[in-house]
Formats: structure tokens, C-alpha cells, sequence
């Protein structure tokens, strides 16, 4: 490639001369191509350790002048990575053709130029008489050259990522045979401990897999890890691997470190590794983010990736830190006072834009928080600037409220990106927006009015009539009872003032300011009459259900009426719901409950239903109209409790991991005896997945959930280790699980709320283990209070680190459970070892996640159904299918396979979906590799029998009619049978005429009775026998002679295998016409006159024995002429018989009728002819060879071992274009 000219002081270091004349120099680097002894292995591992391969190319070429010793460097070839390099032969074998294609390539590239210029310039520059016109001449040259390649360039679609990171990005996918599909999204230098010595080279994290590589001194090391195999990934700092990186898998660890910057390293491990949990758990495979704004400038060695990862984390700060949805973009933020006319003080912090939101922090913890939704503002303007108020921005919103900011660096472009997000903000009517877009269903035409409009119709589901519509259960239970004036009642109404007076203050709504005054009335207890209101403003379900009007009506039409899984698991559940609470006591609340599980159930199909949800759903309905329940229920599910309510619970393990992690932390003492035990993993579940609902008494639990909703999961965390710190001496004493379940369940039932107005609620389990003995009492109130005191210091961000150390090793655990199950679950019904069914899952598996992230003719979501059994969850479609069979299947069939493999598909295929599950999979191979003669030629013969053998490849039209033709007749001949036999049972079952109505009776019951026994009896499952099997055609069995042909071509005994199947094709060919006669019966067919020889015109078909030999002609086989068969008479080629058509068919049947070769030499395809597979077992059986070739036993594990070695291979070739592999076979 042409470069800019640059100096060149020293020409001859560390580069080789190849040509020269006057002016140019066409330089190789030292190291690079063969040879180069010593001096080109340091210069090989220098440019590694460095990095200069880069930067430096492997040929150079200089321009020179005589009477200067100046050089300037015009071109070069292109740079390579380390795969183009051979140090003196040290080049590790397994890619010993990549070098020699790769440095073609660059040495063609730079051969090009020099004769360019031997070409164009050097006739021109040699009239020159002053060095400095020639210098002068060559850099305008080649400057213009450069010039009109980037206009080209230019042209074309401009790349975001430098040009440094591209060539990174090429090495990546040579070195480690990645296809483009495979995104790099950043690279390091670090050095990988292998034993104790560290070994310097480059980490490359991609999307999908952990590479490194590194070349010292003619070592190579070479490492690539899936991350869906990472278990543990963990930052440490130890005196052997000082700021070191863990990463563990399930057989090894491995140690990176020496990182310039290893906090950024390991951020972005994180994120990689949280995708590929993400997609065990949920198949869902990394998707780039394209709304991400483009860089003003190309960043050096930072790619879009990267930038889109960055990107990310940032927004899952700015959304957690302010409970807001999932699809709020963070735009920017920027560091700003706030003036809080309640303090009379300007607070410091930063102020964060988001296309939705504006949102204020303190830079001390709790000091003030704000949350400004666009739709609220209502002017944006900068205000008066002076020295006490440098900068101010003021912004107003429609409940009369005003912000100022101040210290704001850049006012100008702060004020224009709100100004362009506010007119983006819909009105507040927000009529043009479909709510239903979220779900992606296409059964409602319009948007329908919001709960509470006076114009909704009679009849819906869900309307403003509903009691639960307007208000909560609890208000609407308790608005007819007498006011009561006590003394509980009176200290209620001073909490309502206290909150009245902070309304004052602090401001109400949305765009309240929340400050440690609000958190301390919080922890003092919510009224009744607020908690919903605040529930949810702390929550974020305000400002969803506010941008969704109407969303939850619609809803719930949508979701009346339909029956699923989870529907019918709610119902069950619905009775179960706080059956104690009188709210729950009637249809008003089960109905209510109904709607709002069944909504979300419609909503968010991915959780559906999931016990425990009932429990949380009953307690938000107690103090919210049934919309508000429900945004408090997505709130819930979808941000405050990730992967809560999922099919596998995998929110509430991740947490039960980290609650014990924080039990060893704080009560160590109480940890280890509690692991001995086993509690931990018993309690905490229940605790976390109702947040103490079911466990604690419902007046003292909901101030749990007040907390919850402001504080988030540290609460849960911190009100659990309290328990168990209340309860340590008696545990540590406790003897076995039941002792210690039975005192942390009778603390929890004694925890009470005294300053309660509602009506006592019992708690069933408090009553259930009360005894006569009950402990004493527990102000709840005094347990929070403790909680904050001794584990205050818990951490948001600390818990979200230990929720993902927690989650990789729970998805992962999860996976190994399933893989157990599966092996379980198939040992009976398969002769495969458990290694080896291990095995096969884990390639069936890993097959499937690659065609995830590298594409495939199946979406991921079509092929995994976590819903479904262990068994059935991973499909993979017929590209995969081809892939494992080629690389597992026994019968090599050479050019064949794909043929055969699409059959196997087929037959395996029972639903006929166009995809097979592990199940499905396994007992194919199974029936190959472990079943005996019989089992195996049952299946052969099956793979060439409708539907495995679909009619595309029958090689007759008319044959291909044939196969449907024959499945209706037999269709119809069962329907005619089945009412022969049902007019019989009538027949049998009527009485005489004189039986009158009593006979009639009898004859319904006994038809009754009859069509039940038919049905379960349909339902039962059959044994298929060998004769169950149909019987084969001729098409089918020239089929069968093909496949046979092509899977002894890699036999030792080939030679005799194909002996002994032109023996066999022969006689079947002879029982297929004696059973043809035999068929025929008494009706004697009118057969054409025999054809004399040489009389057959082109046109005429063909017989029976030329379809067979083109068979053999397509398998390209050739009879033997060796001299030792001619010899003798009895060794004469099978092939050569059959072609002839002079074998006899002898002993037969002792009253078989011969058929000569010339009476059949002149028919066509019989439709008449036909052989069963008793017939093709028996004839198999005549023939030692074939009888040893399908009772040999196959090794799977061979199989197995060479396709995992084979991936890296996989790799390259799928990374390699066509041309490029066949100039390498050339």
C-alpha cells in the first residue's frame, strides 16, 4: 500500500535488501519468511512483545538519491499479523497454510508497486539533474496517488472504527479462525500465567469468546474461551498475580495481568459475560446498539462497540439510580448546583438529560435527589448570570414548581438538547400513540379511553365502574366503618400531617425533591391513605403508567378469555392469595386479582405466572385501583427484582447466593454452622421471592415493603441479617435444619406492628405454631431500626457486583442440572454411556448457541422453548443437523452424507416443525452406534421409505405419485375396515325388535364404551416390529443400493463388501419379480414379447438391473480385473453377474417360478414390484461380510474428540473464502 513519505534514517536495521536500482529499494523485514536464524527470532518476538507487527510491515520500499543518505519510505506491503510470520520453522503446525497464502498476498501487493514504478516513474525521474526535483517529483506522485485512493474510499461507506483497530480486529479473526460474524470489541496487552511463568501477549475480548495470544522466543500460546463457559470471573490482587483477572471455567482457571488499566478490563469482561448469561437464560444473543449517536471523531484504538458497551453501562447506572424504564437512553450529564429553596442552599452534584427525563444527584449520598419528566416542564430558560449564580438555567413544570441550576459549563448546548427533547415529548393526551406497540399485538384497532373515563362501554372486562377501578381493596372495605379516635388512630393522622408538611417543603408528585427526611419519614412508617400514591412514585410505576394511558384496559381485553399455562396456574392459585384478609373473601377481590395476574401474564409471556406473585399482587391491590397494581407489578418484575418470577427463579437464587455471601461477611461464626445445616438455602427463598409477605405478619410486613420501594433489595438483605443476628445463640445451638426453620419461624411470626389502625389480620402460620409457650413480641419498627444500625453499610453498587459474581455461577449451575436431568432422563432409553451422553449434549448444546451468534435459517427464539422439558429446550434446524451428523454419524457415505443426513431429518423430524431436539438427536445415533444387526438395518431401511425419502428425490414422476397414491389407498382402506367393524358392534349389540327402549340404551352405552376403548387404546404406546414395516419399491431399494455403495468406500474389506451387496442386490432383485408373481395370484398379466438383443430403441426404458447398475455407475466403482479372480470361476465380480443379469435365483421357495433376465430386460420401473425387510434382513444375512460390518462396534468418543479438536478448523474454513481454499488445495 502507498503511504505518505516519511524519513528513513537508518535503511539497513533490522531490514534485508531484496532489489535495488538508482532511485528505489525494495526492503524485507528481518524475521519474516524463512530463514533468518537468530537475529530474525528476536526481531520476530520484539515485534510481538510491542506490537510492531501493526505497524510494520513485512516489505518496505524506500526512495534514495545518490549524494543524500536520507531515505524515504513511499510503500509498503500489508500489514499482518503474527499468523504471517514463520520464525526459523517455529510456526505451530496446525496453520502451516495460512503464512505462505497471507505473505503471498503482501509480497504480490509490493511487487505491484515496484514495477509501477520501474513502469511510470523511474525513465521520468532519471532526466533530473537535482536530487531535490526528484524527491520532490516522487512525494507529489505518490501523494497524489494516496489522494485519489481515499476519494475513493471516501465514496464508499465510511467505517467508524480506526484504522489501528481494523487491523487488530483482521489479526483476531486469522489467529483464532473467527468468522466476520465475530465483533471484537476490544483488545489489551497483558501477560497470561501459565504455571509460573508469565507469558506476554495480547487479550482480545470479543463478543461471544476470551482469546489471547502470544509468540515468545518461538513458543506459542494459544487461548480461546466461549464466555457461555466462564463460571467465575473475579478481580484479585495478590503477591503472585499482582492486579490480576481470574477466569474460570469448568476444567481450568486461568490468570491475566500486567493490564494498563484493569478496572476498564474488567468492567467490560463483566458486560461480555452478563450477555452470554443473558443468553443461556433467555436465548437472547447480543443485538448492537444502531440508535447510539456516531463519535464527532474516529477515537483511537476504541472501536463502536465499545462505545456502545460503555454506553450501556452507563444507562443501567442512570436507570437504576433513578427507577426508570428500560428504554430510557441516557444523552449526556454534566456537573451542576441545585438551589433547594427548603435548605436555603445550593447542593452539588450532576445533572443527567435523557430523552424523557431530567434528573438531578447530590454528590453526598441522600442529600437531594430529583426527577423532572419533559412532559411536566413547561418552560426552559436561562436565567440572569452573575458572580454568586454564574450560568443558571431555570426550569418550571405545571404544578407550579421551579429549579434552578447553576455552574453549568456549557448553558447554551444544555438549553438546545432540552429544547429538542421537549418537542419530541408528546402532549399530555398522548392520543397518537398505540400503548399496545409494546407487546406487539395487533388485535386492538385503537387506543381505547383510560380507566376512569365516563364514556367507556357496557360490558368490557374492565371500566370505570369497576369498585377496584377507583380505589384500593382496603379503602373500599373500610370506608363504612365507624371513625375511629384512639389513640393508634390519632398517631396515624400525625404521620399524614408529617407528610403533608414535607409535601409543603419538598414538593409533591413526580417532581417531589427526595432528601434524607423523606427516607427517614419513610422508615417511620407510610399512611395508609399515602402508601399507594408513594409506592408508586418511589417505584417508577408513576411515570410508566402516566406515558401508557389506557395501556392496562386494553390489556385486560385482550388477555379476557384465552387459556394457557399460566392461566391455568393462576386460578389455581387465586383462592390461595391472603385467604385470611377479608378482601380476598369475595369475587370482587379474586376478580380483581384475576385481571391483573392474567394482564401481565399477556403482557410479559416470558414470566407468564410464577407462584409468589399472587401474595405480591394481593398486597398492591389492598392500597391501589387495579392500574396501579398492575404498573406496580412491572415495576416489580421487570426492574426492583430481575429475573424474580422467571420459570427457574434464577432473581431469587442469584440473591440467595449473595445472602449467604453477606452471612459469611457479617456472622461468620452463624455461617458455617448454618452451611452445616443447610438453612440458608431453605429460608431465605421464601423470604426474598414475597419480600416477608408469607412469613411475617401481613401489618408488620407491608412496612418492609415501604422500605423496599424506596430503598430497593438492600432492605431485604439488611432486615434478613438482622434476623438471623436476633436469633444467633439459639441457632448456633440448634442441632438439625428443623430445629432451626422452627425458631426463625416463630421470631417472624412474632414481629408486630403496635401502631397499626387497620382491623388485626391473622397470620395462619402464627397461629399454627404459636405453642403454649410463644416468644415474646418483636416491634417491627425496632427491627428496621436495627437492620440500619448494624448493616447499614450495605451498598447498591456492591450488591449489584456480588449479584453478578452470584448470577454466573447459578445460570451455570442451572445448566448443570439440566444436562444431568437429560442424562438421567435418556439412560434408560439409550445404550450410550453417561460420559458419553455428557458429551453429546454439551456439542448438541454448544451447536446450537454458535448458530445463535453466527447466524443460522432459524431464529433462536424458534429453536430454544425454556418452557418445554430438559429434553426438548435446544432444537436445531437441518444446516446443524448436517453439521453433527457429518462430524458423529458412523455410516460415511462420502458425497452421499448430506443426502442421507437430510433423510435422517426427516424420519427424526415426527412433529415435522423443520426442527429436532436433543432427544430426537441422540436416539438416532443411538440406533447407529449401539443397536444390533436388526435395529440397524431397520433404520437404514427407513431412511429410505417415506417421509425420510421425500418425493424430490425419487427419480420418476411417476413413482413420486406413487407414494401418495398408496398412503390414500391405505387411508382409505383403514377408514373402510374401522366401519365394517363399528357396523359389526352395532349389529352384535341390538336386541330384538320386541327389546323396546332398554335395547337401545344397551347399544348407545356399548358404543360408548367401544370408541373409549378405541381411543385408549390409540393412546398406548406401540412397539413397531419388523412387520409393521411397508414394503419397499423398486425406486426405494435402487436408493438403498446407492447408499449401501457409497458407506464401504473407506472399509479396509471394500472390495468384499462390495462383492457381498452386488450378491444381495441381485437376489432381492429376483424375490422382488417371484413375489411379483406371486402377488398377482390367479391373474395372469399380459406381458410384452420378450425384446431380442440389440433391438431395444433409445427411447424404451430401462430394466430393473441397468437401474442398479447406474447405481453402481454412480458410485463410481469399477469391477476388479486382478488376475487371481479371473482364475477362478467362482470369484467372478458380483458386479459383472448382476449387469449381465445371468445369476439364477436357486432354492428359493421349493415351488419358485425362475425369471430369466431377458423376460424382465424390457419393463420399466415396476409400480407391482416390491420386497419387505424380512426379506432384505435374511438376504443380508447370506453374506459374512456385511453381517461383521453392521455388527462391528463404533467408538463414539473417537468422534466426539476429533469434532471438539475440529472447531478451531470449523473456524477457519467458515472465516476463509472459496477462492482463497481452492488456491490452498491447489
Amino acid at each position: 500500500m502507498w503511504i505518505e513519505p516519511e524519513e528513513v534514517l537508518l535503511a539497513g536495521a533490522l531490514w534485508v535488501s531484496e532489489r535495488a536500482n538508482p532511485f528505489f529499494v525494495l526492503q524485507r523485514r528481518r524475521g519474516h519468511g524463512r530463514g533468518g536464524g537468530l537475529s530474525g527470532l528476536l526481531v520476530g518476538t520484539l515485534d510481538v512483545v510491542l506490537d510492531s507487527s501493526a505497524r510494520v510491515a513485512p516489505y518496505r520500499i524506500l526512495l534514495q538519491t545518490a549524494d543524500s543518505q536520507i531515505y524515504w519510505n513511499i510503500a509498503c506491503g500489508e500489514q499482518e499479523d503474527w499468523e504471517d510470520w514463520e520464525y526459523s520453522g517455529c510456526r505451530c503446525r496446525l496453520r502451516f497454510f495460512l503464512p505462505s497464502r497471507l505473505a503471498g498476498s503482501s509480497r504480490k501487493e509490493i511487487t505491484e508497486h515496484w514495477d509501477f514504478l520501474e513502469s511510470n516513474l523511474l525513465q521520468t525521474i532519471s532526466i533530473f539533474d537535482n536530487d531535490e526535483d526528484v524527491i520532490t517529483f516522487v512525494k507529489g506522485k505518490i501523494s497524489g496517488i494516496i489522494a485519489e485512493e481515499n476519494r475513493l474510499k471516501r465514496s464508499e461507506e465510511q467505517e467508524e472504527n480506526s484504522g489501528k483497530f481494523l487491523e487488530a480486529e483482521l489479526k483476531m479473526r486469522k489467529l483464532f479462525g473467527m468468522p466476520e460474524e465475530e465483533k471484537l470489541v476490544n483488545y489489551y496487552s497483558c501477560s497470561y500465567w501459565k504455571g509460573r511463568v508469565p507469558r506476554q501477549g495480547w487479550l482480545y475480548l470479543s463478543i461471544n469468546h476470551l482469546c489471547f495470544y502470544s509468540f515468545l522466543l518461538g513458543k506459542e500460546v494459544t487461548l480461546v474461551v466461549p464466555w457461555t463457559e466462564v463460571t467465575q470471573l473475579e478481580k484479585n490482587a495478590t503477591l503472585v498475580f499482582p492486579e490480576s483477572v481470574r477466569v474460570s471455567t469448568r476444567n481450568a482457571e486461568h490468570f491475566f495481568s500486567m493490564f494498563l488499566n484493569v478496572n476498564d478490563t474488567f468492567k467490560l469482561m463483566e458486560q461480555l459475560a452478563n450477555i452470554a448469561m443473558r443468553q443461556l437464560l433467555d436465548n437472547e444473543a447480543f443485538a448492537a446498539d444502531r440508535s447510539l449517536p456516531k463519535a464527532c471523531k474516529t477515537l483511537k484504538n476504541v472501536s463502536a462497540l465499545k462505545r456502545d458497551f460503555d454506553a450501556r453501562a452507563k444507562n443501567e447506572r442512570y436507570r437504576s439510580m433513578f427507577r426508570l424504564t428500560q428504554d430510557e437512553r441516557l444523552d449526556g450529564h454534566t456537573d451542576c448546583t441545585l438551589w433547594t429553596p427548603f435548605a436555603k442552599m445550593h447542593v452539588v452534584g450532576q445533572l443527567f438529560i435523557s430523552n424523557n427525563y431530567i434528573c438531578f444527584s447530590s454528590r453526598e449520598e441522600d442529600l437531594c435527589q430529583l426527577i423532572i419528566p419533559l412532559r411536566e416542564v413547561t418552560i426552559v430558560e436561562k436565567a440572569d448570570s452573575s458572580s454568586v449564580l454564574p450560568c443558571p438555567v431555570s426550569i418550571s413544570t405545571k404544578n407550579k414548581m421551579n429549579f434552578l441550576f447553576a455552574n453549568l459549563k456549557d448553558r447554551d448546548f444544555l438549553v438546545q438538547r432540552i429544547s429538542d427533547f421537549l418537542q419530541r415529548t408528546p402532549d399530555g393526551s398522548w392520543s397518537d400513540t398505540n400503548p399496545l406497540s409494546l407487546i406487539g399485538s395487533s388485535g386492538s384497532t385503537g387506543v381505547p379511553q383510560s380507566a376512569g373515563s365516563d364514556s367507556v362501554h357496557e360490558g368490557r372486562h374492565y371500566h370505570g365502574g369497576l369498585p377496584t377501578a377507583q380505589q384500593g381493596l382496603l379503602r373500599l372495605y373500610q370506608q363504612d366503618g365507624p371513625e375511629d379516635l384512639g389513640p393508634k388512630a390519632m398517631k396515624e393522622r400525625m404521620k399524614e400531617e408529617a407528610w403533608n408538611i414535607h409535601f409543603s417543603e419538598f414538593g409533591r408528585g413526580v417532581c417531589m425533591y427526595r432528601t434524607s427526611r423523606t427516607r427517614e419519614l419513610v422508615l417511620n412508617g407510610i399512611p395508609e391513605r399515602l402508601r399507594g400514591e408513594l409506592w408508586l412514585l418511589f417505584s417508577g410505576a408513576q411515570n410508566e403508567m402516566a406515558s401508557h394511558p389506557g395501556y392496562y384496559g386494553d390489556l385486560v381485553e385482550q388477555a379476557t378469555g384465552l387459556c394457557s399455562l399460566a392461566t391455568e396456574e393462576i386460578e389455581r392459585d387465586l383462592h390461595r392469595s391472603m385467604p385470611e384478609h377479608r378482601a380476598f373473601q369475595n369475587e370482587t377481590g379474586i376478580a380483581a386479582l384475576r385481571r391483573v395476574l392474567t394482564a401481565y401474564a399477556h403482557r410479559n409471556p416470558n414470566i407468564g405466572y410464577c407462584q409468589a406473585m399472587n401474595i405480591v399482587t394481593s398486597v398492591l391491590l389492598l392500597y391501589g385501583t387495579e392500574e396501579e397494581a398492575f404498573w406496580l407489578l412491572v415495576a416489580l418484575c421487570e426492574r426492583m427484582l430481575p429475573d424474580y418470577y422467571n420459570t427457574r427463579v434464577v432473581g431469587a437464587l442469584v440473591d440467595q447466593g449473595v445472602f449467604e455471601e453477606l452471612t459469611r461477611a457479617f456472622l461468620p461464626p452463624l455461617y458455617d454452622h448454618m452451611q452445616a445445616l443447610g438453612v440458608i438455602t431453605t429460608i431465605s427463598l421464601s423470604w426474598f421471592l414475597t419480600l416477608f409477605l408469607s412469613v411475617m405478619p401481613f401489618d408488620s410486613a407491608v412496612l418492609l415493603v415501604d422500605c423496599f420501594f424506596y430503598e430497593g433489595i438492600k432492605v431485604i438483605f439488611q432486615v434478613a441479617l438482622a434476623v438471623l443476628h436476633d436469633n444467633m445463640d439459639a441457632l448456633l445451638v440448634c442441632g438439625d435444619e428443623g430445629e432451626a426453620m422452627t425458631i426463625l419461624g416463630r421470631y417472624l411470626d412474632n414481629v408486630v406492628n403496635k401502631q397499626t389502625v387497620a382491623p388485626p389480620t391473622p397470620h395462619l402460620h402464627a397461629l399454627l405454631t404459636s405453642g403454649d409457650d410463644p416468644p415474646p413480641e418483636i416491634d417491627v419498627f425496632d427491627l428496621i431500626k436495627a437492620s440500619y444500625e448494624k448493616f447499614g453499610s450495605l451498598r447498591s453498587d456492591v450488591i449489584e457486583q456480588m449479584r453478578f459474581k452470584q448470577r454466573l455461577k447459578v445460570i451455570q449451575s442451572l445448566e448443570d442440572t439440566a444436562k444431568r436431568s437429560v442424562v438421567r432422563a435418556m439412560m434408560s432409553e439409550l445404550a450410550f454411556s453417561i460420559e458419553e451422553l455428557e458429551d453429546l449434549y454439551c456439542l448438541f448444546k454448544s451447536k446450537h448457541m454458535t448458530s445463535c451468534y453466527w447466524g443460522s435459517s432459524s431464529s433462536a427464539a424458534q429453536r430454544h422453548d425454556p418452557s418445554l422439558p430438559y429434553l426438548e429446550q435446544y432444537r436445531i434446524d437441518p444446516v446443524q443437523f448436517a453439521q453433527l451428523f457429518s462430524a458423529l454419524s458412523p455410516w460415511v457415505c462420502g458425497s452421499h452424507t448430506p443426502t442421507l443426513s437430510a433423510r435422517l431429518f426427516r424420519l427424526l423430524d415426527q412433529n415435522q416443525d423443520g426442527l429436532v431436539n436433543f432427544k430426537e438427536f441422540s436416539t438416532g445415533l443411538s440406533g447407529m452406534y449401539h443397536g444390533d444387526m436388526t435395529e440397524k438395518l431397520k433404520l437404514l431401511y427407513k431412511l429410505h421409505l417415506p417421509p425420510a425419502l421425500c418425493a424430490e428425490e425419487a427419480e420418476s414422476a411417476l413413482e413420486a405419485t406413487h407414494f401418495f397414491t398408496e398412503d390414500r389407498l391405505q387411508e382409505s382402506s383403514f377408514l373402510s375396515d374401522l366401519d365394517s367393524v363399528r357396523q359389526q358392534e352395532v349389529t352384535s349389540g341390538e336386541e330384538p325388535k320386541n327389546g323396546g327402549e332398554d335395547g337401545e340404551e344397551k347399544k348407545e352405552v356399548k358404543d360408548y364404551r367401544y370408541y373409549l376403548r378405541m381411543w385408549a387404546k390409540e393412546k398406548e404406546p406401540k412397539r413397531e416390529t419388523i412387520k409393521d414395516l411397508p414394503r419397499m419399491n423398486q425406486e426405494q431399494f435402487i436408493e438403498l443400493c446407492k447408499t449401501l455403495y457409497n458407506m464401504f468406500s473407506e472399509e479396509p474389506s471394500e472390495q468384499q463388501l462390495y462383492h457381498a451387496i452386488a450378491t444381495v442386490a441381485s437376489l432381492l432383485l429376483r424375490i422382488g419379480e417371484v413375489g411379483k408373481k406371486f402377488g398377482n395370484g390367479a391373474k395372469k398379466a399380459e406381458a410384452p414379447p420378450p425384446a431380442r438383443p440389440g433391438e431395444e430403441g433409445p427411447g424404451e426404458g430401462t430394466s430393473t438391473d441397468a437401474q442398479v447398475c447406474q447405481a453402481l455407475a454412480d458410485a463410481q466403482l469399477e469391477p476388479p480385473t486382478s488376475d487371481e479372480e479371473t482364475k477362478d470361476d467362482t470369484s467372478v465380480s458380483s458386479f459383472s453377474v448382476v449387469s449381465s443379469g445371468s445369476l439364477q435365483c436357486e432354492d428359493i421357495a421349493d415351488d419358485t417360478v425362475l425369471v430369466s433376465g431377458e423376460e424382465r430386460r424390457g419393463s420399466a420401473l415396476d409400480a407391482d414390484w416390491s420386497i419387505t425387510f424380512e426379506q432384505v434382513l435374511a438376504s443380508l444375512l447370506t453374506e459374512p461380510a456385511l453381517v461383521e460390518y453392521f455388527e462391528r462396534k463404533m467408538d463414539i468418543q473417537a468422534k466426539m474428540a476429533a469434532c471438539k479438536a475440529q472447531r478451531a478448523v470449523e473456524r477457519q474454513i467458515s472465516s476463509a473464502s472459496d477462492h482463497e481454499l481452492s488456491q490452498h488445495s491447489s
